[in-house]
């Protein structure tokens, strides 16, 4: 049936999001320890995956261990990770905590408040890669939030005690491609995701 000669204008109105392409990745690398198994390929691993990177994140609990440890092993240049303790306190650090009112740590950053909405400013803003190195608890609101860009789990063979469930239970399934898997001479597994 053909349609009527009479024609009528209409309208449509659409709503979307544009992803900006250079938007900065967060990545987020973990360890999920079972054993505390470590060695110089991780290092070295870590290393690289800092070189497009000129902020790193964390939650409360992980900052008040990893930026004071990591400090003390780049003022020791005879220490074995001297050179990963560098760059861990040689790129800026912010610690997202509602508690921590007072900052005493050099080159470092607290900021309260909304996390997700905080992310995404950083984000937008311009330049390299951000960096995660998660607490449990930190890391599942990032992958809650859909704020992680690049996932890499550094997974130990060995089960030692009771274990302890690395992400809290999430609401939302993460859609997630393995792009790269790598083993270590101590036994480690490193597999990479991206979205």
């Amino acid at each position: 049936m053909p349609f009527p000669a009479a024609t009528e204008q209409v309208t449509l109105n659409y709503q979307f999001t544009l992803k900006r392409m250079d938007m900065r990745k967060l990545k987020l690398q973990m360890n999920i320890l079972l054993d505390n198994k470590w060695d110089s390929g991780m290092s070295d691993f870590s290393i690289d995956n800092l070189k497009n990177v000129d902020c790193i994140l964390h939650g409360r609990k992980t900052g008040e261990g990893f930026i004071p440890y990591w400090a003390e092993v780049a003022s020791n240049p005879d220490e074995t990770e001297y050179k990963l303790g560098k760059l861990f306190t040689e790129i800026p650090n912010v610690v997202f905590s509602n508690t921590l009112k007072v900052n005493h740590w050099d080159n470092t950053t607290i900021i309260n408040g909304n996390i997700e909405a905080a992310i995404k400013a950083l984000k937008n803003e311009e330049g390299k890669d951000i960096m995660v190195y998660g607490g449990d608890s930190f890391a599942s609101s990032l992958i809650q939030y859909d704020l992680v860009d690049e996932l890499y789990l550094f997974i130990n063979p060995v089960a030692l005690g009771n274990g302890q469930q690395t992400f809290n239970p999430l609401k939302n399934d993460s859609e997630l491609k393995l792009v790269n898997c790598r083993s270590f001479a101590c036994g480690t597994v490193l597999l990479c995701y991206t979205r």
